[in-house]
């Protein structure tokens, strides 16, 4: 049967203030399931059902499938062995029309056996976007009147497909927006990072190949160091894009073994101390050796974008490496005496591409150090903090697992 005019006149007073608000609901709850909870929930006193189901169609398969459920009267402690509808949504979405089904009632019978159905199709701007299924269980028959009240509600579950479907377009579009002006940010600081080290080695690489000029031992030695930095800034950039590339699609490989935390520390610490003259390091680890279960490799790399990231940023400071333990962890606390990130950074500074702003035009970067540091640690199944206040330094914490899982250990066998 197929009812287009709903009459609101033939509502009582009672069925009229819970659609009015239903109407309201509509208007002020953002949230889809929130919004279809409270209609139902504003719905039961007025027009008893005992499950109500919201189907959609999947426009992938084509195929409609259950998107909210509630079970709130009769057969509420069985209801995932109950049926719950399907054959009433099938036929409500495909005729456009709705859906009775009501069963001769048998006092014998388990009432729970005896489904009355009224399934109420949905439609969005002349579009059938599913069915809203009601279901009563032993009875009694649907009236005239609660097919009407039935036919308000679809309505205006109607309304909350649209409201959530223009949400998601909205955030489509911003999203794809974001994606543009991320796209655009990113060659442009790619653009800009390459050409800064390219530029130093063309300059300093032609300079020494000129014919009218002779340089002594001391100024070859100067501009070949020069030439030497530069080649490795322009190969860690693009070792950073190529393993930012990898862990954004999770193939990223790591060797995971038993590390030694004060060896590793230890190794690095050298090349630091020759590469960051301008800051001073300190190293505090515990007096017995401490042992994570990580990727030598890609720790140091950890290690080494930290590290970095300090002597950038917090130039002239003191940088102070901590290691400790408990039971279970081991922390690794790099700590810097710098100026400090702006509180309102704190939760960006691990995201893709973002950079802290930073007045001085010398600090360079991609924005995609600490970015690899946090993905890196999520794949040791540890994870990376900060503190920091503006003016009195920052704090990044490294929390790794100590020993091998047992599963990974049962895989390792």
């Amino acid at each position: 049967m197929k009812r287009s005019n709903k009459n609101t006149g033939a509502l009582q007073l009672e069925e009229l203030k819970a659609v009015y608000a239903i109407s309201r609901v509509i208007v002020e709850t953002l949230e889809f399931d929130k919004a279809l909870a409270e209609i139902v929930r504003l719905s039961r006193p007025v027009f008893i059902f005992d499950n109500l189901i919201l189907y959609l169609l999947n426009e992938t398969n084509q195929v409609l499938e259950p998107a909210f459920a509630r079970a709130i009267g009769r057969g509420r402690a069985v209801a995932e062995e109950l049926a719950w509808g399907d054959l009433a949504a099938k036929e409500a979405f495909e005729s456009g029309e709705i859906f009775l089904k009501e069963p001769a009632p048998d006092p014998d019978a388990d009432r729970l056996d005896q489904g009355f159905y009224l399934g109420q199709p949905l439609t969005v701007g002349g579009k059938t976007l599913g069915a809203l299924v009601f279901i009563r269980f032993g009875g009694p028959a649907y009236t005239d009147e609660q097919i009407n009240l039935a036919e308000f509600i679809a309505a205006h579950v109607s309304q909350v497909l649209e409201h959530q479907r223009m949400v998601e377009r909205i955030a489509n579009l911003e999203a794809g927006r974001r994606l543009g002006e991320l796209q655009s940010d990113f060659l442009a600081t790619v653009s800009h990072e390459l050409k800064t080290p390219l530029g130093f080695i063309k300059g300093y690489a032609t300079t020494l190949l000129r014919q009218d000029a002779d340089w002594n031992k001391a100024e070859s030695r100067e501009f070949l160091s020069v030439i030497d930095e530069e080649t490795d800034h322009l190969g860690n950039l693009v070792n950073n894009l190529i393993d930012s590339s990898r862990l954004q699609s999770g193939i990223l490989e790591m060797e995971l073994q038993d590390v030694e935390m004060e060896t590793l520390i230890g190794e690095l610490l050298d090349r630091w101390q020759s590469h960051y003259p301008q800051i001073q390091i300190d190293v505090i680890t515990p007096e017995n050796e401490t042992h994570v279960w990580a990727d030598p490799i890609r720790l140091s790399q950890v290690m080494e974008n930290l590290v970095s990231n300090a002597a950038k940023y917090a130039a002239n400071s003191r940088v102070r490496i901590e290691v400790e333990e408990d039971n279970e962890r081991v922390f690794i606390r790099v700590a810097d005496s710098g100026p400090g990130i702006a509180a309102e950074h704190l939760d960006q500074v691990f995201k893709r591409f973002y950079r802290v702003p930073e007045p001085r035009e010398t600090v360079r970067g991609s924005g995609l150090g600490l970015y690899i540091c946090h993905q890196i640690i999520q794949a040791h199944e540890g994870r990376v903090d900060v503190v920091s206040k503006v003016g009195s330094g920052t704090t990044f914490t490294v929390q790794l697992p100590k020993q091998l899982a047992p599963q990974q250990a049962q895989e390792g066998q």
